[in-house]
């Protein structure tokens, strides 16, 4: 199942900078497994936000709230999710 989800990252300004910084590289890490893993498909920056829309392919809704809330920058995170399916109009396929 795909899904394109909205991610915007909303850190508190007086948040302690360590635990940002690790939590940020925790973030990356774990971004780059599942996307050699093939569920995080796409990772798009939004220009001048600390946002991106992202693309994951997994089994169900549950595995892509598991990701999604095991994410470490989780609790700064505001997400907008929307389950795609293929158009019929498309000419490739997923």
């Amino acid at each position: 199942m795909l899904y394109l989800v909205h991610m915007q990252v909303q850190i508190p300004a007086d948040a302690d900078t360590a635990l940002t910084d690790r939590l940020k590289a925790e973030e990356k890490a774990f971004s780059q497994n599942l996307q050699r893993e093939g569920k995080w498909r796409h990772l798009w920056r939004v220009a001048g936000q600390y946002a991106n829309y992202s693309v994951f392919d997994v089994e169900s809704h549950d595995e892509l709230h598991t990701l999604l809330s095991a994410l470490p920058l989780f609790p700064y995170m505001v997400l907008d999710v929307t389950p795609l399916a293929q158009h019929p109009s498309a000419i490739a396929s997923n």
